[in-house]
């Protein structure tokens, strides 16, 4: 899809200009490097690069291990990528700028890291990266928009990292804001993919009836004439907690089945009521 790295010029791209030296630094060494140039445009946005101070805390964000497989939407110049790789993970970008592609992929032979760290053309839109556990990007809001539902049907407890800018009503699970070696896009926001619990459920021979709403849900617990409020619903990946009168329900959500403990101690159950 788009280029990375995001919006408006003028005093934006004056702004960000120190942090082209990740670039030029490096592919300096190849004649023939193709290099970018902050604001220029882009398919949906024009380029910014994000500073390597806020990519290191993205990933500390994303908890990033080298088990993960991380996911860069609009990858720019690599940088996201290349410092996944460097950290162990297997790391891919797609960007729909093919000079970029080509800059990342030198970038990332420079830096030792081509065998963990791939990049292709490509648009997000159309691209598939469903079985990614980490996914970072850098966009404005209404592709951050036009993204959720893709996001928010991935493997819950997949991490999204986004630079600057949120995903609308889906409130974050952590943001930061850091101030140094970086003076514009300095904001970061984490979102747990929950899994979803909305409908019916059977519990213990008790109806739990759930909405959810992102990582927050609310119900009611019906046993036959009696019915009590679910409430402090809450969910960060397939972990859940929620309240029914006096007691703290925790627990994990596991496709149709979902178990754990109230108050810490006696166990609790539900399975998904089949559909009428």
């Amino acid at each position: 899809m788009l280029f990375h790295r995001s919006f408006i010029c003028g005093a934006i791209v004056a702004a960000a200009l120190g942090c082209m030296g990740w670039v030029h630094a490096d592919t300096s060494r190849a004649a023939d490097a193709y290099t970018p140039t902050v604001g220029q445009s882009g398919k949906d946005v024009v380029w910014v690069p994000t500073s390597q101070s806020l990519v290191d805390r993205m990933l500390d964000m994303a908890q990033l291990t080298p088990q993960d497989r991380l996911v860069d939407l609009g990858s720019g110049d690599g940088r996201t990528v290349i410092t996944a790789a460097k950290r162990g993970a297997t790391a891919r970008g797609i960007e729909f700028n093919p000079d970029l592609v080509a800059l990342s992929k030198r970038q990332a032979e420079l830096e030792g890291v081509s065998q963990r760290a791939s990049f292709e053309h490509g648009d997000i839109f159309e691209s598939d990266f469903s079985d990614a556990t980490v996914v970072t990007l850098f966009l404005l809001p209404r592709l951050n928009i036009k993204l959720r539902p893709i996001l928010l049907d991935m493997a819950p407890g997949t991490r999204v990292i986004a630079n600057s800018f949120d995903m609308g009503d889906w409130q974050p699970d952590e943001t930061i804001e850091i101030t140094e070696d970086c003076t514009i896009y300095c904001n970061a926001f984490k979102w747990i993919v929950p899994a979803k619990v909305a409908g019916a459920w059977d519990m213990d021979g008790k109806t739990l009836e759930l909405k959810q709403k992102f990582q927050m849900f609310e119900g009611s617990l019906r046993d036959g004439a009696t019915t009590q409020p679910v409430s402090n619903g809450r969910l960060q990946g397939a972990q859940l907690s929620f309240t029914i009168g006096s007691d703290q329900y925790t627990g994990k959500v596991d496709g149709g089945m979902m178990q754990g403990a109230v108050n810490g101690s006696r166990s609790w159950q539900a399975k998904r009521a089949a559909a009428r």
